[in-house]
Parts: C-alpha cells; sequence; structure tokens
C-alpha cells in the first residue's frame, strides 16, 4: 500500500506529466498552420463547394481552416471585415474570392503587409498584381466555348440574345461575357476588360448578381423587352435556373437556348435534363485544394505562390453539335466541381 507521501509524489508526477502534454499539444497548435478562406457567399453552390475543398485539404495537411463570406455577392464590407478577423487570429495565408475587385484591394495590401500571403481564388483582384496569385479558371476560354457551342446550335438562325450578367465591373463576369460574345462571332472586348461588350444581336443585358431569384425577375422584365428572345448566356447555373423558369413561366422554354458557366453537379443535372443546352465545368474543390497547399508550403518554407495558374476548363453539352469539342453529362457528372 501507498503510504500518503508516496501518493502525493505520485499525484505531483502525474500532474508535471500533465502539464507536459499539455504544454506539447499547445505548441504543436502553435507550429500548425493557419489559413483563411473568404468567398463571395455561404449559400452559392460554387462556393460552398470551395469551402469544402479547402477543409479536406486543410485536414489532409495538418492546417487550421478559418471561413468567411459576405453576405451576397457584393457584398465587399463583408469581405474586409472576415480579413480583419482572419488577421487577427494569426492567419498566414488569405485564400480569397472578391467580390469587388477594385475595393477589396486596400485589405489586401494591408495585409499583405504584414507579411500574409494572399491568393485570389477563381476571381482576379483589379488588378490582378494586387494579390500574390491566382489560382482560376481562365473565364474568358469558358465564355468563348459555350459561345462557338451557341454559334453552332443556332445553325445560322438569327440570334435574339439575352445576357444575364454578374454585376457592373466584375472582372469574372466581363471575360465570361465578352468570352461568349467572342467565341458567337461577335465583336467583343478582349480578356483584360472588366466592361461589357455590346452588339445588335444581344436585345437585353441585365445584372443577376449569379442568383437564382434575382435571375428570374431579371428575365422575366427582359421578356417585356423581348420576347422573340432566342438565346439566353447566363453567367452561371442558378441565373440559368432563374431563367428557365421566367421562360416556361411564359410558356417560352421549348424555343429558347440556354447557355452558362459553372458544371456543377445540379447544372450537369439541368443540361442533361435540357434545361441547360451546355455549360462551361470549372473546378472549385482544385482551387481551394492548390490554394491550402500553397499556404501550407509558405508556412513550412516560407516560399510564396505567385502569377496566374489555369485550374483548367471544359465544355459540357447535353447534345454534341458538329465542329465543337465537347464532354457528356456523364462526364461531367463524373467531374462535377473537381471531384475524381
Amino acid at each position: 500500500m501507498f503510504s500518503s507521501r508516496s501518493r502525493r509524489h505520485s499525484t505531483l508526477a502525474l500532474a508535471a506529466l500533465a502539464t507536459l502534454a499539455f504544454a506539447a499539444s499547445s505548441a504543436f497548435a502553435a507550429d500548425q498552420p493557419v489559413i483563411g478562406l473568404v468567398t463571395k457567399t455561404e449559400t452559392n453552390p460554387f462556393f460552398v463547394k470551395m469551402k469544402e475543398g479547402a477543409q479536406e485539404e486543410a485536414k489532409k495537411l495538418g492546417a487550421k481552416l478559418l471561413s468567411g463570406a459576405g453576405k451576397a455577392d457584393g457584398d465587399n464590407a463583408g469581405q474586409i471585415t472576415a480579413m480583419e478577423n482572419m488577421i487577427a487570429a494569426g492567419a498566414k495565408t488569405i485564400l480569397i474570392t472578391p467580390s469587388d475587385a477594385k475595393a477589396i484591394v486596400p485589405a489586401i495590401k494591408k495585409a499583405r503587409d504584414k507579411g500574409i500571403m494572399v491568393i485570389a481564388l477563381d476571381s482576379p483582384a483589379d488588378p490582378p498584381e494586387a494579390t500574390d496569385a491566382l489560382f482560376a479558371t481562365n473565364n474568358y476560354t469558358a465564355g468563348v466555348l459555350i459561345g462557338e457551342y451557341a454559334k453552332a446550335a443556332m445553325a445560322g438562325k438569327p440570334a435574339k440574345i439575352v445576357a444575364l450578367d454578374l454585376l457592373p465591373g466584375h472582372p469574372v463576369g466581363a471575360q465570361r461575357h465578352n468570352g461568349f460574345m467572342k467565341g458567337f462571332g461577335l465583336t467583343a472586348n478582349d480578356a483584360k476588360s472588366n466592361e461589357l461588350s455590346k452588339a445588335p444581336e444581344i436585345v437585353c443585358m441585365a445584372d443577376s448578381f449569379g442568383d437564382q431569384a434575382k435571375a428570374q425577375t431579371a428575365m422575366e422584365n427582359c421578356l417585356q423587352k423581348a420576347p422573340d428572345v432566342n438565346l439566353v448566356y447566363t453567367i452561371n447555373e442558378p441565373a440559368a435556373a432563374g431563367a428557365y423558369n421566367a421562360l416556361k413561366r411564359a410558356g417560352k422554354e421549348k424555343g429558347v437556348l440556354i447557355v452558362s458557366v459553372d458544371g456543377g453537379c445540379q447544372g450537369i443535372k439541368d443540361t442533361n435534363a435540357g434545361i441547360i443546352a451546355a455549360t462551361s465545368q470549372q473546378y472549385p474543390l482544385k482551387m481551394a485544394a492548390m490554394g491550402v497547399a500553397a499556404g501550407v508550403e509558405f508556412a513550412k518554407t516560407g516560399k510564396k505562390a505567385s502569377g496566374y495558374v489555369d485550374t483548367g476548363v471544359t465544355l459540357i453539352a447535353g447534345k454534341s453539335v458538329a465542329g465543337v469539342d465537347s464532354k457528356d453529362t456523364k462526364t461531367g457528372a463524373e467531374l462535377c466541381w473537381g471531384k475524381k
């Protein structure tokens, strides 16, 4: 039987071991890379999947992920607040999909001045050099692909186009819109421009903010102005769904071709169902995973990511058309959002 003195020594020894274990775990936590992810919204499926990709990669590489977002597409103030919270929490890398490419630049500079690496995902800052790096789809190419498809699918029929865009001045919105026009054979600004090009064939242009409900309202308004529309370009697939709902309510869904961008799992289902004719698929899981990996590399070695990395785009079509390279919806479903 232990004496009271022995028990005291045993208790003290256990307490010392517990203290050492806690100190060791605290030291490990202190060494754990902290990476922030700021998306445009928490609700858009694209950014939901991006967050999932970042979480998976952070778990795999032993990093701590902080996440935040604006309340809606275009909420620059919300993104700034998220960045400031991440800086205060010790993030050494911040990944961001800028809602307002210009207005976010001072906040990015503030972070970089503190030695934090900032990588833009999906959407560049304006200017792009405001961030250390950009991991994104070539959005101009994405637009060109659906423009080429639409041109071939129309088979020489005069086009009366409705364009449901993102919001004024946003690089992604401009690049997709202008790329679509280029692919369709219309005169358009190049990929460096953040201004939306216009042409007589585009009978109505409206901002959808990438939101299904807002896109439906925009499409309803465009139908008042241009009831004989036969082609709809949309910034993303939620906007495409909104456009389709408006067309269906007006009894016009069978006579209008809809093309879009994103290639999300629901968007591919809509393409398979004939709601969307074709979509340019991009890969947010890949963007997020690459961003987290770069953040961990920076934490370990001090090496910063730099420049632009094209994360790929694939045209997915419900029905193939001659002269345009595309993949079918089965392939699209296998690849949606970047899953393998």
